[in-house]
């Protein structure tokens, strides 16, 4: 099933300036404008990223308002390609594992953990099995540093989510509201 979404994407801070509404996924926003600093998401989820075709930096966004690049941890005004986030059907059963292909000791989480060494006593986590829903993984504790999107499915390494080391310090379950 598609999801239907809608997302303005503002050259300016405080929703000013040169705007353009998407609906769908998109590779390549640079023809529509040529930096953001401001989004509105009216509805679905969305995953932008800082370089065309789905690459670089990903920034994980429902429903609200941004009214600057800082709000939604954004490195730099560069947003280059967006797509809609599926699987995000109110359901969410992640687990998550200390070394590659399933091995070691493994965690099952249906709730956002804010502080995964707490919880845990490891803060890698080299693979990892989206049961249900949408989940975002950072890379520091409390919701912070890059993010990295998971729909479901199985991530075997680390490397399959985008990620460039095994550091996980929190993870949350992806809502539409």
């Amino acid at each position: 099933m598609d999801r239907v979404g809608k997302i303005i994407f503002y050259e300016d801070v405080n929703f000013k300036g040169r705007y353009y509404e998407c609906t769908a996924d998109c590779t390549e926003l640079n023809t529509h404008f040529n930096y953001c600093n401001s989004v509105r998401v009216e509805s679905g989820a969305w995953v932008l990223f800082e370089k065309p075709n789905y690459l670089g930096y990903q920034y994980i966004l429902t429903r609200g308002e941004y009214p600057n690049y800082q709000s939604w941890m954004g490195y730099n005004d560069a947003i280059r390609s967006c797509r809609i986030v599926r699987n995000t059907t109110g359901l969410f059963r992640v687990r998550v594992y200390e070394r590659p292909d399933f091995s070691g000791q493994m965690l099952e989480c249906t709730e956002d953990v804010n502080n995964l060494p707490e919880r845990w006593q490891l803060r890698d986590v080299h693979s990892a099995n989206i049961l249900d829903g949408a989940w975002v993984f950072h890379e520091l504790p409390n919701f912070r540093g890059r993010q990295y999107l998971l729909e479901r499915g199985e991530y075997r390494r680390f490397n399959e989510w985008a990620a460039m080391s095994p550091a996980v310090g929190s993870f949350r379950r992806v809502h539409e509201f």
